[in-house]
């Protein structure tokens, strides 16, 4: 059995990362890895489903017992991505998705040299102002530090092996998936 790959899937917020691996994620092919994050949880989400909701002094803790791939500070609450599921999937031939922020991502890239990096963009910084406004779940504060945040992340885009463009939702999903098909065909080279 092939031993599955880390897909890793980074997005400044409200560029439509959830809603391209929720169709991805309905071929079982597929292991999303939750996250684990100290932010509090939006109005439908749900623990263990959409994140794993954990207290700082929680967090901190693990962080200092090395439980953790990566993690980072992001907006003022940490995010982190546990190691041990991630290990079971693979070897189990899954692909594992991991929907992490640039910084996260970054510290993979040192520790896992056979993971894919895909980034996904908004066509434009008003689409993307616009997504989060439609939202409704956020300030106008939050929002223009989102944006802020956005436009510093896709200063990083190039460190990534792959870059969608979410114009269009279908062409985005085919887009992922046609990455996925040709990292599974790809020739793993031996040292």
């Amino acid at each position: 059995m092939q031993r599955g790959k880390l897909i890793v899937v980074s997005a400044p917020s409200g560029c439509g990362k959830g809603t391209i691996l929720k169709e991805i994620l309905k071929d079982p092919k597929f292991y999303y890895s939750v996250s684990a994050t100290t932010r509090k949880p939006r109005e439908g989400e749900q623990d263990g489903v959409h994140y794993r909701f954990l207290e700082r002094a929680d967090f901190e803790e693990r962080i200092r017992a090395d439980a953790f791939l990566e993690y980072a500070e992001y907006c003022g609450n940490y995010y982190g991505t546990l190691s041990a599921p991630i290990e079971e999937q693979r070897n189990a031939g899954r692909h594992v998705i991991l929907e992490i922020e640039v910084q996260g991502a970054m510290q993979i890239r040192k520790l896992c040299p056979d993971a894919v990096f895909v980034f996904i963009a908004p066509p434009s910084p008003e689409v993307l102002r616009e997504r989060l406004t439609g939202r409704g779940t956020e300030s106008p504060d939050v929002i223009e530090a989102r944006v802020a945040q956005a436009e510093k992340e896709l200063s990083c885009k190039e460190a990534y092996d792959y870059c969608i463009i979410n114009d269009v939702l279908a062409d985005a999903i085919a887009d992922l998936r046609a990455i996925v098909r040709s990292e599974e065909l790809k020739i793993e080279k031996m040292d």
